[in-house]
């Protein structure tokens, strides 16, 4: 089975990143619409609309982005746990019907116990895993079943749930599925589409890809039928030197504001995910060819921090690599993120296509 490439960017709801301070309010609309034109003139496939329990609503945020554009998808990302997944349910249907079908979930458990408590969820590691693979199979019951129904589980009880709103997409809305340990793998192999994780080392990928199809071999499913996406940030400009010369002064930047715990997220003890990154760090400055850790290392890998550093042709052979390893799905975002979306969709997002297709043709000449 074959998958189409796709690219993912990521819409924030304010002008921010590991080295942009906030500085407007909250949130900004203008700012919301703008970053999303962006993304759909650059011919990105879908935009990541992220989840943090002090920010605004991923969902209403996405609404608010799907009204200004008229293609591009939404990945809307979702904490099990905060709302019925009877509410959620018709939540993420309406918007797909609103949308014209272009909704998509990514289901979040949670990598850090002190973020979770801000919302008021005190569940354990394992228990906020099973929890969610609770809630995403009644979503998919919810969105499909044409009759009410009975529950009760071991973390939600309903009689009669039923939602009148389907989504237009059938048979029901794409499940993107993250968290590297693994419990999050073995439910990944029973109920995800789209199998998620951040920018690892080429080995540490095949691995993860490995781990991941025999998870859903053992779910009784056919193991070509799941796509992966992976989470990377690239650094580009003109030449190789300038590119690192540009990713010396994102790190230095950081540094400088770090004291002040600006963007990107901080460490998730409980995330294997940023584990995984942290030991890619530790192998070095840069692994394989031009993936750079440093940033990784320095805020704690508590969000995708790895990048690829290099021209946009360099950066594109990059990406065709993990492609050849299985990755259908690339979530790109740059540290200056309106401006770098521009760039991407102008200069990456072609040289990936071109490269991934010259290597498809190599691949089918030597048939």
């Amino acid at each position: 089975m074959t998958h189409p490439l796709e690219f993912i960017g990521m819409i924030a709801h304010r002008a921010q990143s590991e080295i942009h301070p906030p500085r407007a309010p909250a949130i900004d609309p203008g700012y919301i619409q703008r970053f999303a034109q962006a993304h759909e003139a650059g011919g990105f496939d879908r935009i990541l609309v992220a989840w943090g329990s002090t920010t605004p609503d991923a969902l209403l945020v996405a609404g608010h982005a799907a009204a200004a554009t008229s293609r591009i998808g939404f990945m809307v990302a979702h904490r099990p746990g905060f709302v019925a997944p009877t509410l959620a349910a018709r939540q993420f249907a309406t918007f797909d019907q609103l949308s014209g079908g272009r909704a998509a979930i990514h289901v979040i458990s949670g990598g850090s116990p002190a973020e979770q408590r801000k919302d008021g969820d005190y569940l354990s590691h394992a228990e906020r895993y099973a929890r969610s693979e609770e809630y995403v199979a009644l979503l998919k019951r919810l969105w499909t079943s044409a009759e009410p129904f009975d529950h009760a589980g071991a973390h939600y009880r309903f009689e009669d749930g039923f939602s009148e709103v389907k989504p237009l997409q059938q048979p029901h809305i794409p499940v993107f599925f993250g968290g590297s340990s693994d419990i999050a793998i073995d439910i990944a192999g029973r109920l995800a589409d789209v199998y998620a994780f951040w920018g690892e080392t080429l080995d540490q990928a095949r691995d993860t890809i490995a781990r991941v199809r025999a998870s859903v071999a053992r779910a009784g499913r056919d193991p070509a039928a799941i796509r992966f996406s992976l989470s990377v940030r690239p650094v580009l400009a003109a030449t190789e030197a300038a590119a690192w010369a540009r990713a010396d002064r994102i790190l230095a930047r950081i540094r400088e504001l770090r004291a002040d715990a600006v963007g990107g997220g901080g460490p998730k003890p409980e995330s294997i995910g940023s584990r995984r990154l942290l030991d890619a760090a530790a192998g070095g400055r840069v692994r394989d060819t031009r993936l750079w850790t440093e940033v990784a290392a320095a805020v704690g890998a508590g969000a995708n921090t790895t990048a690829l550093v290099g021209t946009p042709e360099q950066v594109a052979e990059a990406l065709a690599e993990y492609r050849a390893l299985g990755v259908t799905t690339f979530l790109i975002r740059g540290f200056d993120p309106l401006e770098d979306a521009v760039a991407f969709g102008r200069e990456l997002l072609p040289a990936t296509r071109a490269a991934v297709a010259a290597r498809a043709g190599l691949a089918i000449a030597a048939e």
